[in-house]
């Protein structure tokens, strides 16, 4: 949509007359518009005060939920290159629609981790649904050159920890899903510091599948509060976290003097990665972690955010290279550095399955069909796994199969088939056993496959 001048004469003026009386004195705004060729343009009252608008590309970039995950380098990198504006606020909105069936060889056990699988929510051998999967709201605010601040609302009942089926008020609830301040700009500084609720630099936990998260986000994924500083320069990237303690959102616990209360900020990570080029329109990327609690330090039962008695660590090994820009190629791995007790039923006859490390595997590759077209095609696949039991164990293990086809539009939304194959099923929420009155019993089956497809679109604006 375009505004002519004489109409935006007008909308100025009636803006302010509005605006005046309230504050007693003119509020000076641009409005940022969405123009033809796609690109936001600005039409200013006066640009040297306050703006606010849409910019969706760059609320795609910070919206999308798998693919590109270090929200926090996409954010510092967008300011240092002038794509947020000073005194701006910055709305965006993202929705995903999808439909899907699915079958699986076990009655009500499903192991595709996209739909909460727990039969609250998935009866029989088949499941089918139309739904809205997802929704967010973004605010981007920045102040000036050096500091900036970020905000997500998300409501997402399939992936919700509420009781009940996707229909429950409880799981139906909205969320600040990322609040982060931001101090820094690269272009001055290679240093950065950021403070909030967001996503924690640890492995390499995007997709190349167009909707479905890997099995090592589910994995290792860590959400939490905490402080980040960071450094960027040259190609290197290196980030030093401090984690608030206790059970965090996702994939980070620290026991504070035998508690799950997070009133120490007694956790901690480390990531860094190096960027080069070693031919021409060919990059590669090595990178590896550290985190000195996850979430797999539980005794049996295990249950979500339940108190640990020892901290256990993890460490993770990433590599990815670009050709072309047309192919991207990535590999990981991820472990803990100790056992996890909770993978130990002590109760015959589960009790003969020992305790063991938790470990992840990733790899995949996503090749662009036409990246010079108006709608970008590409083909995507990928595998990922989830071992958190001993040989034989019916909580062995996760496998993920994702195979994936996306229609790119505008670089802000996205059409998307998949195809999907998981072998295993064991939810972390008493995966060894013990919600049932008998104790020598799990929920868990590694034998339960499931297969199914999947047909959605991302759209942001």
């Amino acid at each position: 949509m375009l505004i002519k001048e004489d109409q935006f004469d007008f909308l100025k003026k009636y803006l302010l007359c509005l605006i005046k009386p309230l504050y007693g004195y003119p509020l000076f705004i641009s409005i940022n518009l969405i123009a033809q060729d796609s690109k936001v343009k600005s039409v200013p009252i006066n640009s040297s005060k306050a703006s606010f608008g849409l910019n969706s590309e760059f609320s795609y970039l910070m919206m999308e939920p798998n693919q590109n995950l270090r929200k926090l380098k996409l954010l510092i990198k967008s300011k240092s290159e002038g794509k947020i504006a000073d005194k701006s606020l910055t709305i965006g909105f993202s929705m995903i629609g999808l439909m899907d069936y699915q079958k699986s060889n076990t009655n009500s056990k499903f192991g595709y981790l996209m739909r909460h699988p727990t039969s609250n929510n998935q009866i029989g051998e088949s499941v089918s649904e139309a739904v809205i999967h997802s929704s967010q709201i973004s605010l981007t605010a920045s102040l000036n050159n050096w500091i900036t601040a970020y905000g997500e609302l998300l409501y997402d009942p399939q992936q919700s920890f509420g009781a009940g089926s996707i229909t429950a008020l409880g799981r139906n609830q909205i969320q600040l899903r990322k609040g982060i301040l931001v101090l820094g700009n690269l272009n001055k500084l290679p240093l950065y510091l950021s403070i909030g609720k967001m996503d924690i630099p640890f492995g390499q936990t995007g997709s190349v599948s167009p909707f479905t998260n890997s099995t090592m986000w589910h994995a290792y994924g860590v959400l939490s509060y905490g402080a980040i500083l960071g450094f960027e320069k040259a190609g290197l990237n290196a980030n030093i976290a401090l984690i608030q303690g206790g059970a965090q959102f996702r994939a980070a616990h620290t026991p504070v003097q035998g508690t799950n209360i997070p009133s120490r900020l007694n956790n901690f990570s480390a990531d860094l990665n190096y960027t080069f080029e070693p031919i021409d329109r060919v990059q590669i990327q090595l990178g590896g972690s550290y985190l000195k609690g996850t979430a797999y330090c539980q005794g049996f039962p295990v249950t979500h955010f339940a108190p640990c008695e020892e901290s256990n660590s993890a460490f993770s090994y990433y590599g990815n290279i670009t050709i072309n820009d047309r192919l991207y190629i990535k590999a990981s791995f991820a472990t803990t550095q100790d056992i996890w007790p909770g993978t130990h039923n002590p109760n015959a006859p589960l009790d003969v399955f020992e305790a063991v490390k938790v470990s992840s595997l990733d790899y995949g590759a996503i090749y662009q069909i036409n990246p010079n077209d108006n709608i970008i095609y590409s083909l995507s696949a990928e595998f990922s796994n989830f071992v958190s039991g001993a040989e034989g164990s019916p909580w062995e293990r996760s496998n993920q199969i994702i195979v994936g086809l996306n229609a790119q539009i505008e670089s802000t939304s996205r059409f998307f088939v998949e195809l999907l194959n998981t072998k295993g099923y064991s939810p972390l929420n008493f995966i060894s056993g013990g919600n049932f009155p008998d104790l020598g019993i799990t929920h868990s089956v590694s034998d339960a496959t499931s297969t199914g497809i999947v047909v959605g679109v991302l759209f942001t604006i």
